[in-house]
C-alpha cells in the first residue's frame, strides 16, 4: 500500500513525497485510517517505527480540511502532549515539514526558553500545539494559552511520561480540553500503569500493538564485548578512528561520565559533544543540530537522548555503560537502524555489569551475541591508545614480554 491510496490531501501526499515516505510502516498501516475516521487509538510500537508521522499525517489533513472549511475557525485543534523539550521540538519539526504545502500552523512550546516570543506566536494563531506539560500548564494559568478548542488530543511516550512524573499533568490536561474530542495515545511499551493511564484518557479505542519477539528492530544488530571499565575510553576511541566517518551516539550513565568521556576523547584528539541534562536549553538544540548536520560525528549521551530523538544517518549506537532499566538499552539501540535504514549497536560490558546484562537479555527475550576477543586483540587496542594517562600498563606489558612471564587474563 501506498500513502497516495489514503484519502489524503494531494498537497499532503505531495509532501511526504518530498520528503522520501513512500509506503507506510506498520504502524503507519494500522493507525492512519482509524484515525481519519474519527476513531480513538490506543497504539504501542517500538521506538524507531515511525510512531509519529502516524498520527502527523491524518490529524495535519483532517486540520487542513477543516481550515478550509471554516476559514475564520481558530484556536488550537490539536495539542500534542510529551514529555521532553527535545521532543517538543523534534515533533512540532515533523508537522512543520509535513504540512508545508498546507496552510496548518504547528509550534513547539516548552520550557528552558523566554515566554515572550512564545506568547507572541500563540497569538497569531496556530493550530497544532507540540508542548511539555510544565510550559503548557504555565501559560494557561496566566491567560495567554487557551486549549479549550482542541479537537485532537495526542499523548506520545506516554511511558516516559509516567517515568518522568507526569501521570498527574496527563490527567490534569482532561479538565481543559472538551469532553468532546478525539484522543490518541502511544507508547514504546506496555504495563499495567500504561493501561490504566490509556483507559483513564482515551473511549472505546481502537488497539493496535506492533510487537515483535525481539523488540529491538529487526534492522539493527547488536552485541556486546566485555571491557574491563577502565578500559571502555580505549575502545571508543579505537571504534570512532575506525569508523571515522560514522555517526555515533555513545550513552553514558550520568552526566559526569558524559564529561569524563568527552574530556577522554580530546585527549586522543578525537571532536566529541556531551548532551544531558544539565547543560542549557539552547545548547542542547545547538549541540543536536551540529550532530544532525554531520559538524560532531561523536555524540557522547546519558538517557535523555535515548527515547523518541530522531537523528538520521546514525550509523553506530554505543552502550559505553549498560543502562540500569532494561528498557532502555531497546530505546537507546532505536537511535540507529531508524525506518527501514540499517544500524549497528556496540555495548561494552565490564564484571559488574553482567546482572544489567542479564535483565536486558530477559527483558528482550534473546541472547545478545557476544564479540569474542582473544587476550592479544583485547591489549593491542589499550596499548594503541594515544592517551598517555595510561602508559604505565605499556610499560607493564613491556616488561612481562621481556622476561617471558607474561600476565594473567
Amino acid at each position: 500500500m501506498k500513502f497516495s491510496d489514503y484519502d489524503i490531501a494531494p498537497e499532503i501526499i505531495k509532501q511526504l513525497e518530498v520528503l522520501g515516505f513512500n509506503r507506510p510502516t506498520d504502524i503507519q498501516f494500522k493507525a492512519i485510517r482509524p484515525i481519519l475516521d474519527g476513531e480513538d487509538v490506543m497504539a504501542i510500537a517500538q521506538t524507531g517505527t515511525g510512531k509519529t508521522a502516524a498520527f502527523a499525517i491524518p490529524t495535519i489533513h483532517m486540520i487542513s480540511r477543516s481550515k478550509d472549511k471554516y476559514a475564520k475557525s481558530k484556536g488550537v485543534k490539536c495539542l500534542v502532549l510529551v514529555p521532553t523539550r527535545e521532543l517538543a521540538r523534534q515533533i512540532a519539526g515533523v508537522y512543520r515539514d509535513i504540512s508545508k504545502l498546507t496552510k496548518v500552523k504547528s509550534f513547539g512550546l516548552y520550557g528552558g526558553v523566554e515566554q515572550e516570543q512564545q506568547i507572541a506566536t500563540l497569538n497569531n494563531g496556530i493550530d497544532i500545539l507540540v508542548a511539555t506539560p510544565g510550559r503548557m500548564f504555565d501559560l494557561i494559568s496566566q491567560g495567554a494559552l487557551d486549549v479549550t478548542t482542541v479537537k485532537y488530543l495526542i499523548l506520545d511516550e506516554a511511558d516516559l511520561m509516567l517515568d518522568l512524573g507526569f501521570a498527574k499533568d496527563i490527567t490534569d490536561v482532561l479538565k481543559f480540553v472538551p469532553a468532546k474530542r478525539q484522543t490518541l495515545f502511544f507508547s514504546a511499551t506496555i504495563s499495567k500503569k500504561i493501561k490504566s493511564l490509556a483507559y483513564d484518557v482515551v473511549r472505546n479505542a481502537i488497539r493496535i500493538q506492533i510487537s515483535p519477539k525481539n523488540p529491538v528492530a529487526k534492522t539493527i544488530s547488536h552485541a556486546i564485548v566485555m571491557v574491563e571499565m577502565d578500559d571502555k575510553r580505549f575502545f571508543l576511541e579505537n571504534m570512532a578512528k575506525e569508523y571515522p566517518d560514522q555517526k555515533m551516539v555513545v550513552f553514558v550513565r550520568t552526566q559526569v561520565r558524559a564529561e569524563r568521556v568527552v574530556a577522554a576523547m580530546a585527549r586522543v584528539d578525537l571532536a566529541s559533544e556531551a548532551l544531558h541534562g544539565g547543560i542549557e536549553q539552547k545548547d542542547r538544540f545547538a549541540i543536536l543540530e551540529r550532530f544532525r548536520e554531520g559538524q560532531n560525528k561523536l555524540l557522547i549521551t546519558t538517557d535523555v537522548a535515548a527515547r523518541g530523538i530522531d537523528i538520521p544517518n546514525v550509523e553506530m549506537v554505543i552502550n559505553y555503560d549498560l543502562p540500569d532499566l532494561p528498557e532502555n538499552y531497546v530505546h537507546r539501540c532505536g537511535r540507529t537502524g531508524r525506518g527501514n535504514k540499517l544500524g549497528q549497536a556496540l555495548s561494552f560490558c565490564s564484571k559488574d555489569e553482567i546482572p544489567l546484562l542479564e535483565e536486558i537479555e530477559t527483558y528482550t527475550g534473546d541472547t545478545i551475541d557476544r564479540y569474542e576477543m582473544d587476550k592479544n586483540e583485547y591489549l593491542t587496542i589499550v596499548k594503541d591508545s594515544e592517551d598517555g594517562s595510561y602508559n604505565w600498563k605499556k610499560l607493564i606489558d613491556e616488561a612481562n614480554e621481556a622476561d617471558g612471564t607474561g600476565d594473567e587474563w
